[in-house]
Order: C-alpha cells, then structure tokens, then sequence
C-alpha cells in the first residue's frame, strides 16, 4: 500500500502539554487517515469481499505504527465494512444475499425520501451535474462488458450520492452511505453478471432526474423506491436466485 502522507513530527517525552496535544491531535489524524484509506479501498474494491487484513503488514505499507490502524479497524468494524473474528483476525465482510435483501428494503426507504426532499431542495448545477453523469452512463455503455460494469458501478454511486447530497440532510445522507458501503460489498462482487439491464437502469436514472428537475416530490420519491427494488430485482435474476416474498426485488 502506499504510505500515507506524513504529519509533523512528534515531540520528544517530557515535552509541554501543546506538543502533547499535538501529538493526540497527529494520532487521531493518522487513525482518520488510515479509516478513510482502508473505506475506499473496501468500497472500490480493491481490497476484496472476504480478504483478510494484516495489521502489521498494513501499518507498513501505510508507514505509521500499528495503533492508528488498530484504531481504523475498529471503526471499520462499526461500520459494518470489516469483522474481527477470535484469535483469527480481520476480515473484509462479506454480504450474504439475504442481508443484502435487508439492505435493499432500507435503502429504497432512504432513497423515497432523498428523493422528496431533493425535488424541493435540489439547486440548479446540481441538476445539471446529474444530467452529465446520465450521459456518461450511456457513454459507458459502448465499452467492452468488463469495463461498462466498472464504469456504470462508479457512475451509479456518484449519481445517487450527489442526489442524497442534494436533499440537504445530514442524518439522512450519513445514514444512507452506511447502507450503501455495506450493500456495495454485495453488489460489486455480483455485478458483471448483469450488465444486460445497464440500459435499462440508465433510463430510470434519466426519469428520475426529470421528476427531481420538475419539482415533482412524489414522482421523485416514487420512481428512486421502485429503482432500487427494481435494481434488486434484476440482481437476482442475474444471480438466478428467487426474489423475496412481498415485494419486487433487484440490484
């Protein structure tokens, strides 16, 4: 991995209470850097579903000491991205297909009321912005299977994410990315198998910005809900796994 980059140096023992709070401040600092580091990585993909992470090995490659990661993985864990097993160590989670039909009916909840609020909060650029991202995804759609489903996933976080941004909350924005960053441990692991319904996707992201740009609260809230349990519903045929009983299902 490569190092993070350096903070100040700490100061010698023995040194005044501002160094000593300079020195909590720089260790905190290394743990946040760490968390974030590790989070997108997990996220990304780069560090598989399933790998297991080697403190020593990766305070290394990070070049700090074991505690600011020791810490990281902790937080990780609390956010549901990492497990610690018992004399075993620490694990990237991995999703199971029914917690990430759990997931999937939290966040369509969440998504229904981004999409209210960002019908009545969203500003103009914004609007704009997700235009550009729709037409990158039918842009994307030319590439060759492997790389469409790279760059569609990307895509598609970036889309819903500046839409949750645009709702102007930020209990409802934190809450959302927990649900995501675990739900996407599933859903990059699975989502080759269905780049056939990207078009269709693409589409009702198109729809959805119309309804958010024409201030239509209820057709906003409506078409993100039916999206995502739509999307549902796709992963599983993709999976060829049978949907869950009330309600439609996908990725």
């Amino acid at each position: 991995m490569p190092p993070l980059q350096p903070l100040a140096p700490s100061e010698p023992r023995g040194a005044p209470p501002a160094a000593a709070a300079i020195e909590l401040l720089r260790d905190n600092s290394l743990v946040t850097l760490a968390q974030r580091e590790l989070e997108r990585r997990i996220v990304s993909g780069e560090i598989a579903a399933g790998t297991k992470l080697n403190e020593v090995e990766v305070a290394a490659g990070f070049g700090v000491s074991r505690g600011p990661v020791r810490e990281a993985f902790r937080a990780l864990g609390q956010m549901g991205l990492v497990r610690v097993e018992k004399n075993r160590g620490v694990f990237v989670r991995e999703v199971s297909l029914d917690e990430a039909n759990e997931f999937y009916e939290v966040r369509a909840a969440l998504e229904g009321l981004i999409g209210r609020l960002a019908a009545r909060r969203i500003a103009a650029d914004e609007i704009e912005a997700l235009r550009g991202i729709v037409k990158r995804m039918h842009q994307a759609q030319k590439a060759t299977k492997a790389r469409m489903a790279e760059a569609y996933f990307a895509l598609n976080v970036e889309f819903h994410d500046l839409l949750a941004r645009a709702a102007r909350n930020q209990a409802l924005l934190a809450n959302y990315r927990g649900v995501i960053n675990q739900l996407d441990l599933y859903r990059r692991a699975t989502l080759k198998r269905g780049t056939d319904t990207i078009a269709l996707s693409t589409s009702e992201h198109q729809a959805i910005v119309e309804a958010v740009a024409a201030r239509d609260e209820a057709r906003a809230e409506r078409l993100l809900a039916e999206h995502v349990l739509g999307s549902r519903e796709r992963l599983h045929q993709a999976l060829a796994a049978p949907a869950p009983a009330g309600g439609r299902s996908g990725r």
